[in-house]
């Protein structure tokens, strides 16, 4: 502040000596002016820290209220980081550790909050629940959804995993759990053989199921068929029994497709006529896909850096593009929304407010509607898939296990039962 405007006041308060006589008594009223003009600005910079002081209070007794799972990670310790390992050490493949933590710290409290935003997704009591596990077979990887009418999630296993025996020898299989089940022990951090996992068996067989939505009361799979003769296709399944039914190439990167023979692309296909055309290309590996709560923008996971039998290539995409949607359907402006440093960001889906969630190599990461990270779902290992059930509830898949996470935010996306 300039000398000449605190000319006038003692070393108590400014603000009193600005009330004084000499103030009212002043025969130049230019100088008076100046000093209310002074005055004026004084009281509005006392505001201001007087509202800064509140925000940080108020920030301050925010982060005393953390939730009993959730920890606040300060992105200021990782701008810079102590040392950097080579690619050899550190790559897509591995778990990032912030300084000051440990894995077993990570994942005992596994709402990691990175920006304030991420208390509105968790509320003030969120759980996650292990709820199933396999020894070595990962049976829990994709195609996660709920059906409402049954209250039932369903999953697929993974294909063309070693541990899987499916690809050529056999097709992953569809499974379901009750989602009351897992409800009922979301108090609980281990309900390993509390909530049944139930062998669906489609008929005619989905082969190699890959990824699924709500499609008018039914599964819309799509199915990344088998050998060189049976095709990828796109599956309707009846969610209860019989269970009759009328995505990238991973089948050849898994060893039980041949080579492709059309682009990398994305296609929008209208059930009315049966048209198909391309709504965007230049992608590498386009796996998951999600619409905004308006559907305005669609958002496409490019996980090209994972190669699974071929190796992890880090310079490859990991990425999550949005584009602009018209009313038309066509597609445009196609940004770059998201990278994923820890694996790559398989399935995607969207709560009602935009926001952005991601499976990658860590869990289940957050981003607001402006493609910043803003919290995790921890689990420290590799999450294919996941998707939002009923009120508040997460299921989420990671291989050989299976979680529950109750959380405040719910899907945004349709699925026919809002």
């Amino acid at each position: 502040m300039p000398r000449s405007a605190m000319e006038g006041c003692d070393d108590g308060d400014p603000l009193a000596s600005l009330d004084s006589p000499e103030v009212d008594k002043a025969e130049n009223k230019e100088d008076a002016k100046d000093k209310a003009s002074w005055k004026m600005t004084y009281l509005t910079l006392a505001l201001a820290v007087l509202s800064v002081g509140v925000a940080i209070g108020s920030y301050t007794e925010r982060r005393s209220e953390i939730p009993a799972q959730a920890q606040f990670i300060d992105q200021k310790a990782l701008n810079v980081l102590p040392s950097v390992l080579p690619p050899s050490e550190f790559n897509l493949t591995n778990i990032f550790v912030p300084p000051g933590y440990d894995l077993a710290a990570l994942t005992e409290k596994p709402f990691h909050v990175y920006d304030e935003e991420f208390y509105e997704v968790i509320g003030r009591n969120p759980t996650l629940t292990l709820i199933a596990r396999s020894e070595t077979d990962p049976i829990f990887h994709e195609a996660v959804v709920w059906y409402p009418p049954t209250n039932e999630v369903f999953f697929a296993q993974s294909a063309g995993n070693p541990a899987t025996g499916t690809g050529l020898n056999k097709s992953a299989i569809i499974q379901k759990i009750s989602l009351a089940e897992a409800e009922a022990v979301s108090d609980k951090r281990n309900a390993t053989g509390l909530v049944e996992v139930v062998v669906v068996d489609s008929n005619p067989i989905v082969l190699n199921p890959n990824g699924g939505v709500n499609y008018k009361d039914n599964i819309l799979f799509a199915a990344e068929g088998q050998g060189a003769y049976k095709p990828s296709e796109l599956i309707i399944m009846n969610p209860r029994e019989p269970y009759n039914t009328t995505d990238p190439i991973y089948g050849r990167l898994q060893d039980f497709r041949p080579v492709e023979g059309l682009p990398h692309q994305v296609y929008r296909y209208n059930d009315r006529t049966g048209a198909v055309t391309v709504a965007a290309d230049g992608f590498s590996q386009p796996n998951g896909i999600v619409f905004s709560p308006s559907g305005s923008h669609a958002y496409i996971a490019d996980t090209g850096a994972q190669a699974v039998f071929w190796g992890i290539n880090a310079t490859s995409p990991a990425t999550i593009y949005r584009f602009d949607v018209a009313n038309d359907g066509t597609w445009s402006n196609r940004n770059t929304f998201a990278y994923v440093s820890t694996g790559v960001p398989d399935g995607i889906h969207v709560d009602t407010k935009g926001r952005l969630y991601a499976g990658c190599g860590d869990g289940v990461q957050v981003y607001n509607p402006s493609g910043t990270l803003i919290g995790k779902i921890f689990l420290g290992e590799a999450s294919a898939n996941f998707n939002f059930a009923g009120k508040g509830g997460m299921v989420i898949c990671a291989e050989t296990h299976l979680y529950y996470a109750k959380i405040a935010a719910t899907s945004g996306a349709y699925t026919g039962y809002n």
